[in-house]
C-alpha cells in the first residue's frame, strides 16, 4: 500500500485508526480528512490504493466518497469503518462499491487482522456483517434448482466448496484448514472465483452462492 485515505470526523477515533493503519501498512502515506468535501478533493488529487471511510460525517455520507472513488479510481479499494451495522447503511455502501465493511466496536486487534487480509486479496468484512448479508439475501431470494441459475457460470467442485465457505464468513486460513489446503491456495481459488462470477466483494459472492443454490448442500 502506497497511499491510504482516512476519512473520519472525530479526532480521537482518527488518531487510533491512523496508528492502526501505520502498524498494518508501515510504509504507506496517509492522507486524512474529516469531511466529505475534503475527501472528495483529495480523491481528485491523489491516487489511492486504499480508503478507510466513515459513513456519518458533518457534511454528508461517506457513501458519496465510496462512489466517487469507484468512478475515478476503480483500482482503489474502499473499506467502510463505522458503528452502523444496519441494512440501511450496509447495503447502500456495498452497492456504491465498498470492498469491505468493518465495525468500529470490534477489538482493535481484530480490525488490524481484517485490514491485513487485504494484502492477500481477502475483502475485510466483520463476521456479524457477513451474517447480515447472508440473512438478507436468503430472505430476498427464493432458492431454485442450481441447474436453472446462471448457466453461463461453471465452477469446479472445489471452487464451489471454497465459495460456500467464503459466503458463510469463514476466513481464508479457516477455509484452508477445513479443506486441507494452504491459505495461499485458497486465496488463488477466491481470485479465480471472483473473476468467473464477476464480483469484487464477499457480499456479492454470498449473493452468487445463494443464486447457485450452494446453501442447500
Amino acid at each position: 500500500m502506497r497511499n491510504i485515505l482516512l476519512l473520519e470526523d472525530l479526532p480521537q477515533i482518527r488518531t487510533w485508526m491512523r496508528d492502526l493503519v501505520i502498524r498494518v501498512f508501515p510504509t504507506a502515506q496517509i492522507s486524512e480528512a474529516a469531511r466529505v468535501h475534503d475527501a472528495l478533493q483529495l480523491v481528485q488529487a491523489v491516487k489511492f490504493d486504499l480508503a478507510l471511510i466513515d459513513l456519518g460525517l458533518p457534511d454528508g455520507s461517506g457513501v458519496d466518497v465510496v462512489a466517487k472513488l469507484r468512478d475515478i479510481q476503480p483500482d482503489a479499494q474502499s473499506v467502510v469503518v463505522t458503528i452502523h451495522d444496519d441494512d440501511e447503511h450496509l447495503f447502500p455502501a456495498l452497492q456504491a462499491g465498498a470492498y469491505g465493511y468493518i465495525l468500529k466496536e470490534q477489538a482493535r486487534e481484530l480490525i488490524a487482522e481484517q485490514l491485513q487480509r487485504i494484502s492477500s486479496g481477502e475483502p475485510p468484512l466483520s463476521p456479524s456483517i457477513a451474517r447480515r448479508v447472508l440473512a438478507y439475501f436468503t430472505a430476498k431470494n427464493k432458492p431454485q434448482p442450481q441447474q436453472s441459475l446462471l448457466p453461463h457460470v461453471s465452477l469446479t467442485e472445489r471452487e464451489s466448496e471454497v465459495l460456500l465457505r467464503v459466503a458463510k464468513g469463514f476466513t481464508l486460513p479457516e477455509i484452508g484448514v477445513q479443506l486441507g489446503l494452504s491459505r495461499h491456495t485458497i486465496a488463488d481459488y477466491v481470485k479465480q472465483i471472483y473473476r468467473k462470477l464477476n464480483v469484487s466483494s464477499r457480499a456479492e459472492a454470498a449473493l452468487e452462492a445463494q443464486r447457485l443454490g450452494l446453501f442447500g448442500r
